[in-house]
């Protein structure tokens, strides 16, 4: 439990980390035998929360959560009232202005948020006067102290419970490391350790952001790329920071939600989260170069995961529904075979989303995208320059913009096998991250261009792509090899007709 003097303001650094383990009652066990915390006896707590805000969900667009916590049974109950601000940073290492105190029961108590930041939220009482309560926690709390040699202290929470909103449920299972002396980087060497016998996921949602999307029916959708806010002054590693941060927040918050979701959205948009990732670190290489980024190494058995799982997925509900007229017209034998193929590859591709649930569970996965958090942390403290004027940051932005332009410029030129038109496809990609990236920072009409141009191109050239991966897998998993020639065909027309004329 975190009580403290009444109103006394806290700076809060916690790292957060979800367990994609199957069972928490195994996981919790598990835990408490690992090196770092077998010699410590935890604190068991009972906490029950209720989150409030207003109709219009005032307090979460201004990044802020007020809850009631009880502490301890119903029947004897001690009530804690917590006001939280949020920097809007998308990463499982948060910085968060925290203000906590007693109150006398289950009923929020304006006297209680003197002297906090809510006299600036609400300066005449008006959003107090229409909070009501909005999703309700219930968990159990696991409590670690760890006070390390170096003088640094930790304290791990392990949280196992539910979040309920709107008559709806969903789990929680997730670690808490909140550093109370030290360093940052204390939070990180500590999460190594106990990530390396327990299976881990950065986490970068709050149990507050996550209700809220439980009472919209949206905890489990696929989590789309947004355009990360570049609020001016900035130094060129600061702008590269928050741009690789929620790169990496779209990559990792698709595999949280991969493990309970089949919708083949949430694959592809942790592929697109990857790229963009990958592809803003290419962009970025000059800015990065006295930081080295981590190996992801034991990251690829999970990205080839994904790849094949997104593959099958394509086929199935994309590219063979769309070609099954073509194949199977007037012909019934034709259409029992075409259904026996979108059965078969259905079914491989309900055991590849299971073998990629089994491969976030392996430890190294979650020690790697660890090591990719804290670096991404460090990110900032590159250089000591300070911010860069917006014009300068305006004309790096379309220089790196004007070099994405010139190759895919020149891979246009002799894209005649499909090799090449693939590169092209992957070359228009980087542009559209690019500039998605950088839209702050670019003319308009320019990002416009390079985004429709981009976009045009993927759609353009993905079609064949998407047949020849569907006629790949027919022949991987030995079905009927005369759609397969069906399909190369279909392959190589397409291929033809959009070759550039002598």
């Amino acid at each position: 439990m975190k009580s403290r003097p009444r109103n006394c303001a806290h700076q809060e650094v916690e790292l957060k980390l979800c367990l994609p383990g199957a069972d928490p009652a195994v996981l919790a066990k598990r835990l408490a035998r690992t090196p770092a915390l077998a010699r410590r006896k935890p604190t068991q707590l009972a906490l029950f929360n209720i989150y409030f805000d207003t109709p219009e969900q005032a307090l979460r667009q201004r990044g802020v959560a007020l809850r009631l916590r009880r502490v301890g049974s119903a029947a004897d109950p001690q009530w804690l009232q917590t006001l939280k601000t949020s920097t809007g940073e998308l990463s499982a290492l948060s910085q968060r202005g925290e203000w906590e105190c007693a109150v006398a029961g289950p009923a929020l108590e304006m006297a209680a948020l003197a002297d906090t930041v809510w006299t600036g939220i609400d300066p005449d009482g008006r959003l107090f006067a229409v909070l009501a309560p909005c999703f309700v926690t219930r968990f159990q709390r696991s409590l670690w102290p760890v006070r390390r040699r170096d003088g640094s202290a930790v304290e791990v929470a392990l949280d196992i419970g539910h979040i309920e909103a709107e008559g709806k449920q969903a789990p929680i299972c997730e670690l808490e490391l909140e550093l109370k002396a030290g360093q940052p980087a204390a939070l990180f060497d500590l999460a190594r350790q106990l990530a390396q016998g327990v299976a881990v996921l950065p986490a970068n949602q709050s149990k507050a952001e996550r209700g809220f999307l439980l009472a919209q029916d949206a905890l489990d959708r696929p989590q789309r790329a947004r355009t990360p806010e570049l609020v001016l002054p900035l130094s060129r590693p600061e702008l590269v920071q928050r741009v690789l941060r929620e790169m990496f927040a779209h990559f990792t918050q698709n595999l949280d939600v991969l493990r309970t979701s089949d919708d083949p959205e949430v694959v592809h948009q942790a592929r697109v989260g990857w790229r963009r990732l990958r592809s803003c670190l290419r962009l970025f290489r000059k800015t990065l170069a006295a930081a080295e980024a981590p190996s992801w190494l034991d990251l690829q058995p999970l990205l080839a995961g994904l790849g094949d799982l997104r593959n099958l997925d394509v086929a199935v509900t994309e590219t063979l529904p769309a070609l099954s007229n073509a194949y199977a017209v007037d012909n019934a034998a034709r259409a029992q075979a075409w259904q026996a193929i979108l059965g078969a590859l259905a079914q491989a591709a309900a055991r590849q989303r299971q073998a990629v649930r089994q491969t976030l569970q392996v430890p190294a996965v979650g020690l790697c995208l660890l090591a990719l958090t804290e670096w991404l942390e460090q990110l900032s403290g590159l250089e000591h320059a300070g911010p860069v004027k917006k014009a300068a940051l305006q004309r790096w932005a379309r220089r790196r913009i004007a070099c994405l332009q010139q190759r895919l410029a020149l891979a246009q030129k002799n894209a005649t096998t499909l090799a090449q038109q693939h590169r092209v496809r992957i070359l228009a990609k980087r542009l559209r991250y690019g500039v998605q990236a950088l839209r702050e920072l670019l003319p308009k009409r320019l990002a416009d261009t390079c985004s429709a141009q981009a976009i045009g191109l993927q759609n353009t050239l993905g079609f064949s792509r998407d047949v020849a991966q569907a006629a790949a897998l027919v022949a991987r998993h030995g079905l009927d090899p005369a759609i397969q020639v069906f399909l190369q065909g279909v392959v190589a027309g397409y291929t033809l007709s959009k070759a550039p004329a002598e």
